[in-house]
């Protein structure tokens, strides 16, 4: 049986084998948005196995195996790791439609030179040699970025964090990929979360002054802004279900933060003004630095309560959340451009019928200077699939410029995933090439190649202002 990834794999025309063998497959790695752990690039972890580098923390995989009934000790609980992977690889054959089953086998093909399909009979096989391949130190986390030529990777921080990891990362010579950090507020807007004042006591703790009032916790916020910037941190992020837009003055905003200060409840509409305005107090200073404001809309978080006390946060018991949000948007747009004060920003759906409408927003307050100032963020989390791309790229391109999109990011925990990047590419090599073999673009390969290396590469070497210059 011939493999299921080969040198053309996806690639449905003549047109579209050139831009991507010719152009996109030759661009490095630009991933400016992933959850990698900083202290394992630091140290150069060499993974111990497959189960500790390809299924710990991917609740994309443990979601599936729920899907198809295996025990949770299977899956998160306490088996060990060999069995974990063998109850993985007897689900996999059962993954065909799924991008779980493109993902599986482009992931062995690419780091382990694996090409025949995962399955039960051959589980014993593979797990052998992929083990036996981590030992190479090509393989640690070090030799994982420069074999894959990543030329920029942007963490997850907390603004608390220390960034000691990130310090020692760049005091090496060892490590050629840029390792920035992004600044992640979301437990600082999470008011109505049992936790916030503790939060606010550490971001206290990190900036090194009280924070006794709202004035001081906007201060606070800044100073670590400031502090991030030092280490070279260009973007932050926000994750929302609903986006808030509820106007509010500083004053409102103030007496709700010292009530939840004090363990008081808030109401839905008051944390929406407190979210609101602190964003917009954020935004600002993003702009003064020159960062991208990253904002990720649309999911609902953590469904099942007996599995939320059992596994905790992040393990696959996420969804799509439905609502609308094109007053909030386009206002909250708006109230930082009208004060001059809109920073470079990229919207994330996880709704994908958004996307026309954002689209169609984000062109209200494009700006001279930058090209695709504002952006609408690639296929995010259960849409960074086959279907997924193609319709955010699709409606980017008619109603927006794609030639300006910043392209792909992994949005990943695993040193595994970045295949997510080739995949990307072949679809948007297939998508343009179609369009050249159907007579909507010219049969013009420097040129339309030109565009493809700009989506996987030089737009965002442009754009955040990490790494390499041109």
């Amino acid at each position: 049986m011939a493999p299921l990834i080969h040198d053309d794999w996806l690639l449905q025309n003549g047109s579209a084998r050139i831009l991507f063998h010719d152009y996109a497959n030759r661009m490095p790695i630009y991933d400016f948005h992933s959850h990698l752990n900083p202290a394992e690039i630091a140290g150069n972890k060499q993974f111990r196995n497959m189960t500790d580098i390809w299924l710990s923390g991917d609740h994309y995989k443990w979601r599936a195996m729920r899907w198809l009934g295996v025990e949770e000790h299977l899956i998160t609980g306490e088996a060990s790791d060999r069995d974990k992977f063998l109850a993985w690889a007897r689900c996999v054959p059962q993954t065909v439609g799924n991008p779980l089953y493109h993902w599986t086998h482009l992931e062995l093909t690419r780091y382990f030179g694996v090409t025949e399909l995962l399955t039960a009979d051959n589980a014993e096989t593979v797990w052998e040699r992929c083990n036996e391949r981590l030992q190479d130190d090509s393989m640690r986390t070090c030799g994982i970025l420069k074999r894959f030529d990543v030329k920029v990777v942007c963490t997850t921080d907390d603004p608390a964090d220390s960034l000691d990891d990130h310090r020692a990362i760049r005091a090496t010579d060892a490590i050629e990929t840029v390792v920035a950090p992004t600044f992640r507020p979301d437990r600082l807007l999470d008011i109505r979360n049992g936790q916030f004042a503790d939060s606010v006591r550490k971001l206290s703790e990190a900036a090194g002054a009280p924070i006794l009032n709202y004035e001081q916790f906007i201060a606070a916020l800044g100073a670590r802004i400031r502090y991030f910037h030092e280490q070279g941190c260009r973007l932050s992020d926000h994750g929302f279900g609903e986006f808030p837009f509820v106007m509010g003055d500083e004053g409102k905003a103030a007496v709700i933060f010292g009530r939840a200060l004090q363990g008081e409840d808030i109401t839905v509409e008051e944390a929406g003004v407190f979210q609101t305005r602190t964003l917009l107090e954020l935004g600002r200073l993003y702009h003064a630095q020159g960062w991208t404001m990253q904002l990720h809309i649309g999911a609902i978080r953590n469904n099942n309560a007996r599995m939320f006390a059992q596994t905790g946060k992040d393990s696959g018991f996420d969804s799509i959340l439905d609502f609308h949000m094109a007053r909030t948007l386009n206002g909250f747009l708006n109230e930082l451009d009208r004060s001059g004060n809109l920073p470079k920003t990229i919207v994330y759906t996880l709704d994908p019928n958004q996307y026309e409408m954002i689209a169609s927003a984000i062109g209200n307050f494009q700006a001279a200077g930058i090209q695709g100032k504002i952006q609408l963020g690639s296929g995010w989390w259960f849409h960074d699939q086959k279907e997924g791309m193609l319709r955010q790229m699709k409606a980017l391109a008619s109603i927006g410029l794609i030639g300006t999109f910043v392209g792909m990011l992994t949005d990943s925990r695993s040193f595994l995933s970045f295949t997510r990047h080739e995949y990307f590419r072949r679809l948007l090599c297939n998508l343009f090439g179609t369009w050249i073999e159907e007579g909507e673009l010219p049969r013009d390969y420097p040129f339309i190649g030109s565009i493809v290396e700009n989506i996987c590469y030089h737009n965002a070497n442009r754009y955040f202002g990490i790494g390499s210059s041109e």
